[in-house]
C-alpha cells in the first residue's frame, strides 16, 4: 500500500472529559451504534473559531462543549446529536443526525435551524459540515448507508439557499475537507475505506471524482478530515487508532499513533498556530495533541 512506512508521531493528552461530566448510560444513540450498551460519551467535531477557542460535540448525549485545559463547559444541551461543527463569524453550524445544520449562538447557547430538510424530504442523516470560502456549506449526508445501501449524499447549501447535490452513491459520507485552493472536495466513505476526491464547479455538475487514498480495512473506516498548510491531508481513522498523514499526491508519510489512548480518533482539526493537530480520541473521551512535522 506504501512505498515505505508512514514515521510515527506520537500525540499527548490534551485535556480529558471530566468524570463528573461523563454520563454512562443506555441511549437511543447506543443502542444504534453500539448495541445498547452504556456510553459515557462518544466525542467529535473539534472546532476553533476566530478567537481560539476550542469546541467539540458529545453526539449521545447532545451537548457542544467549550474546552479551555481541564475546564469543559457545556455551551448547548439540547434533545439532538450533534456531530460535525465549523465556525462562522460569532456562531457554530453544527451537523446535527436528528435535526439537520443548526446555527448555535456559544454565548447564549440559542440554536435555530439552518436546513432542517430538501424540498419537505428529511436528510439521512447529516455527518459532517464545512465552509467554503463562498459562504456555501458542504455537508455529508450519511445515515446508515454502507457498501449495502452505496446511497450516501454530498450537498451544497448557497448562502441564497439554493441547495445542490454533488454526490448521491456515497457508500457512508463521512468527514470532508477542500484543499487549500478550495477547487476540490475530498470525502471520507466510511464503509469503503476510501478517500474520494473532486473538483467543485458553480453548476453542481461533478465528473470524473476519483480514488484518492485508501485506508487499510478493518472494523472501521475513515472518519473525520482535515488538511494543514502543506495541503496535506489528515484522516482520522477509528478501528485501527490512526490519523494518517497524506501528501497532495495521496502518499501516507506520516501516522499519528493514538492507540496509547483508544482505537477511536474521531475526527482532527489544527489549532490556531498551524502545526498542532487536536484529535478527538472518542473511546477514553479524550482530546489529543500532535505536532506535525513539516515536510
Amino acid at each position: 500500500m506504501w512505498n515505505t512506512p508512514p514515521a510515527l508521531i506520537t500525540p499527548t493528552l490534551l485535556s480529558r472529559l471530566p468524570d463528573a461530566l461523563r454520563r454512562p448510560r443506555r441511549s437511543a444513540w447506543a443502542d444504534a451504534n453500539r448495541a445498547g450498551a452504556p456510553v459515557d460519551s462518544f466525542l467529535e467535531g473539534p472546532c476553533f473559531d476566530a478567537g481560539g477557542n476550542l469546541f467539540c460535540t458529545d453526539i449521545p448525549h447532545g451537548r457542544v462543549f467549550r474546552v479551555s485545559g481541564s475546564q469543559w463547559e457545556a455551551v448547548a444541551e439540547y434533545e439532538g446529536w450533534p456531530n460535525g461543527l465549523a465556525a462562522r463569524e460569532d456562531e457554530l453550524l453544527v451537523a446535527d443526525y436528528r435535526h439537520g445544520v443548526l446555527s448555535l449562538d456559544p454565548r447564549s447557547g440559542a440554536m435555530t435551524a439552518v436546513a432542517e430538510n430538501i424540498n419537505s424530504e428529511g436528510f439521512r442523516g447529516i455527518n459532517d459540515l464545512i465552509l467554503h470560502p463562498d459562504g456555501s456549506i458542504l455537508l455529508t449526508d450519511q445515515g446508515q448507508t454502507g457498501l449495502q445501501d452505496p446511497t450516501g449524499r454530498v450537498w451544497r447549501l448557497h448562502p441564497e439557499g439554493r441547495m445542490d447535490r454533488l454526490i448521491s452513491n456515497g457508500p457512508s459520507p463521512n468527514g470532508l475537507v477542500l484543499n487549500r485552493a478550495g477547487t476540490h472536495l475530498m470525502v471520507a466513505m466510511t464503509r469503503s475505506c476510501e478517500i474520494w476526491r473532486f473538483a467543485l464547479r458553480p453548476d453542481a455538475v461533478v465528473a470524473k471524482a476519483n480514488l484518492f487514498f485508501r485506508v487499510p480495512a478493518g472494523t472501521s473506516g475513515p472518519d473525520g478530515l482535515a488538511v494543514d498548510a502543506h495541503d496535506r491531508l489528515f484522516v482520522a481513522n477509528p478501528g485501527h487508532g490512526q490519523v494518517w498523514v497524506v501528501d497532495p499526491h495521496g502518499l501516507a508519510t506520516h501516522r499519528v499513533d493514538c492507540t496509547g489512548f483508544g482505537r477511536m480518533p474521531t475526527n482532527c482539526a489544527f489549532a490556531p498556530d498551524g502545526r498542532t493537530l487536536v484529535i478527538t480520541e472518542s473511546q477514553s473521551g479524550s482530546l489529543l495533541a500532535a505536532e506535525i512535522p513539516v515536510p
